[in-house]
């Protein structure tokens, strides 16, 4: 088959590169749009992908997001038109769901967050929903999606690309990372995103509490050139915000500790067995509740619960949680698609 990837945030890259890998190795062909957005293109040229960027994002305004939204489906009807292609997948990217079903091309969505907004429009369009088993029932009713469209597969999204990682050795000297101080990775809240529409205070609280501390080394990965401009601006002197797209897992792999107001980077740190803390302040998702409950993901809700955090070397530097792949399964999932 011909199958139509499209990237449209950075964190597909890492988890449709092993899916990209073995579709190929079966003999079908892949093409790959991405969206101009955050490390998403870095990611995919940094892991050599051949991509066609296609439209970026639309700010933080909601009629500038609906715009976005007609305007990028509208590009990527004229990308894919007259390629031939058999089938689209993405981790429900919006425009080409939309693009998908003008085109009458079959479309896969692959989601793990419930509180999404616009998974009601992916979800109806998509002729088959992909979602870990913690998935709530509830939500996929709210969609409207029928049961029949929907396929599971264990565990974490993240443990897909993440079973088979090998630490670089030679990351830390590489990157000229000071490995005697406590190094505590960040990632700021999307306050750009669908999904929160709100001011994240405690993310303030953090920075002050974090960004004075001589023996701290607090690498900051901000979403947006606005919170890198912001960050360098101020007076935090052991911030430093990389210049150029880091290797996560690696950079996560050896973080002391990793602090997110998202929720991909602390479920890889999770799986890659270094500490790690959210501080989102939208609704919780189930695939975070699963990871609380095991112990692997601490949650801080308000100002008083940032002494739980402790800040200290983390000792041996070995992957603690589980290490399963779905990896065949979403593939077999996703070629599988019917007619």
């Amino acid at each position: 088959m011909r199958i139509w990837i499209d990237l449209s945030n950075s964190p597909h890259v890492l988890f449709f590169l092993p899916i990209i890998r073995l579709l190929e190795s079966r003999g079908h062909i892949v093409k790959i749009t991405a969206r101009d957005f955050a490390q998403t293109t870095g990611l995919a040229r940094n892991f050599g992908l051949k991509y066609d960027t296609i439209g970026s994002h639309g700010g933080k305004a909601l009629y500038r997001k609906a715009s976005n939204l007609v305007s990028r489906s509208f590009a990527l009807m004229r990308w894919a038109y007259g390629l031939g292609i058999d089938l689209a997948v993405s981790h429900n990217s919006y425009s080409q769901s939309v693009a998908a079903f003008v085109l009458r091309i079959p479309f896969v969505a692959i989601e793990d967050y419930e509180h999404q907004p616009a998974n009601y429009l992916g979800f109806r369009l998509a002729r088959r929903v992909i979602a870990p088993e913690v998935f709530p029932k509830s939500a996929l009713r709210f969609c409207g999606t029928a049961q029949r469209r929907v396929k599971r597969y264990p565990g974490l999204k993240e443990q897909v690309y993440l079973s088979s990682f090998a630490p670089d050795p030679e990351f830390l000297s590489r990157e000229e990372l000071d490995d005697g101080k406590i190094i505590v990775t960040v990632r700021p809240p999307a306050t750009f995103a669908l999904y929160h529409r709100f001011e994240n205070l405690l993310f303030g609280e953090l920075m002050e509490r974090l960004g004075k501390r001589d023996d701290i080394l607090l690498i900051l990965l901000p979403r947006t050139e606005d919170q890198r401009n912001l960050f360098l601006r101020s007076n935090y002197r052991n911030i430093f915000i990389p210049s150029h797209t880091l290797d996560g897992p690696n950079l996560l792999f050896y973080s002391d500790l990793v602090i997110s107001a998202g929720g991909t980077m602390n479920r890889e740190a999770a799986v890659l067995g270094t500490p790690v803390y959210t501080i989102f302040a939208g609704r919780p998702a189930a695939v975070d509740d699963y990871l609380i409950r095991a112990g692997k993901m601490i949650r801080i809700k308000q100002k008083a619960d940032l002494v739980k955090i402790k800040l200290c070397k983390k000792g041996a530097k070995n992957r603690q949680f589980l290490e399963q792949s779905s990896l065949a399964r979403i593939v077999d999932l996703i070629t599988d698609v019917p007619g």
